[in-house]
């Protein structure tokens, strides 16, 4: 069989990407846009109506996606080192560097905001929690994993990201206001910051999703992938249930905020999605061009410039002044024009700029893996 016909079957593209993972990363980058679009500019009387809070509903599914798909790239970095015949010590240090590596990102983006705001710019700023900063934060905390092997991660860190969930609402209602604030974000849920708690709940979980994909083989792609399905409709089910349940094992709760049935449910659909992905993927439509997966393989630059224009002083005038209708018009003006930029970055090799959550390319895998 051809090189090309062996990269295709396994779900991977002319480059060696995970096709799958990066339609999903692309998923959640369209929506993100949108949900941030609506949250900057949609007029403050228009916020409790319908179209503004589906946006924010789907817009919640975004960072969860990308922690999710962290936890997978982290996965398969512990397990290329572990093939690579590295002993725990030296995986952990690889799983140290990429922490490292995403809060020298998450500083340095923070920084830009804060000079091209400058001086409108509060110097606190810089210290703002952002996504980059939890994956940065949770990856190092978790870089312990890599003494375990594959097989052991995937037990473990299922179990690790349900500890983080159902300990999400006691650390929420524990007083931690002796603390200084830029180190409680970092832990205390909160709307405006993405803490440990609840959200590395999700990295623990990809972990165990990246562990247990490594361990499947090419030809039980479609068995895992009928399963991850069935798991993610079940965990919806599971956590509606036992969120509307009349009584509750925490002293103080809100749904939105720590709930563990929450963190449930988005697992559950994450799950949905990278089965429907999988299985778009697989079936031949997503051996052609996607501008889903475009997106997805260059999430970074994207991130990086929406939020600048999004949130910086660009657009000012339109800040909190726009209609339903005009929210979704930018927004998809927005989408096009940050692909275009994908594209340009993906034709313009002279800058590599690496994306939100990168996969190691087959040829990687292949060599990582001994092959």
């Amino acid at each position: 069989m051809a090189a090309d016909e062996q990269l295709q079957t396994n779900n991977r593209d002319s480059q060696g990407r995970l096709s799958f993972l990066d339609w999903t990363r692309g998923l959640a980058v369209v929506i993100m846009l949108q949900g941030h679009v609506f949250h900057s500019y949609a007029l403050p009387n228009l916020r409790g109506d319908g179209p503004f809070v589906l946006s924010q509903l789907f817009g919640g599914l975004g960072p969860a996606i990308f922690l999710v798909l962290t936890g997978i790239t982290l996965a398969f970095i512990m397990d290329g080192r572990e093939r690579q015949g590295l002993g725990p010590a030296q995986r952990w240090k690889a799983a140290l560097r990429r922490a490292g590596y995403l809060y020298m990102l998450a500083f340095l983006f923070r920084l830009q905001l804060w000079l091209f705001a400058y001086p409108g710019s509060a110097w606190t700023d810089l210290f703002r929690v952002d996504i980059l900063n939890c994956m940065g934060f949770a990856i190092a905390l978790m870089s312990v994993m890599a003494v375990f092997t594959t097989a052991e991660r995937v037990r473990l860190c299922a179990v690790l990201g349900a500890a983080i969930a159902a300990m999400s609402p006691i650390v929420s209602s524990i007083d931690w206001s002796w603390l200084p604030a830029p180190v409680s974000h970092y832990f205390v849920p909160n709307y405006n910051f993405f803490a440990f708690f609840p959200w590395a709940s999700f990295i623990a979980f990809g972990l165990s999703i990246g562990s247990l994909l490594r361990l499947a083989k090419p030809d039980q792609m479609n068995r895992v992938a009928q399963w991850s399905a069935l798991g993610g409709l079940g965990l919806v089910l599971a956590g509606q249930y036992f969120s509307n349940l009349p009584y509750s094992i925490y002293p103080k709760s809100e749904f939105w905020l720590d709930s563990p049935g929450l963190i449930v449910i988005k697992l559950g659909v994450v799950l949905l999605v990278m089965s429907f992905a999988y299985l778009w993927t697989e079936v031949g439509v997503g051996q052609s061009w996607s501008w889903l997966r475009q997106f997805g393989s260059t999430s970074l630059i994207v991130y990086w410039v929406h939020i600048e224009i999004v949130y910086g002083r660009w657009f000012w005038f339109w800040k909190e002044n726009l209609n339903n209708w005009q929210c979704a018009a930018y927004a998809a003006i927005l989408i096009l024009a940050m692909l275009a930029l994908s594209v340009a970055r993906t034709r313009w090799k002279k800058f590599r700029l690496p994306s939100l959550t990168p996969y190691f390319t087959f040829n990687n895998a292949r060599r990582a893996s001994g092959d």
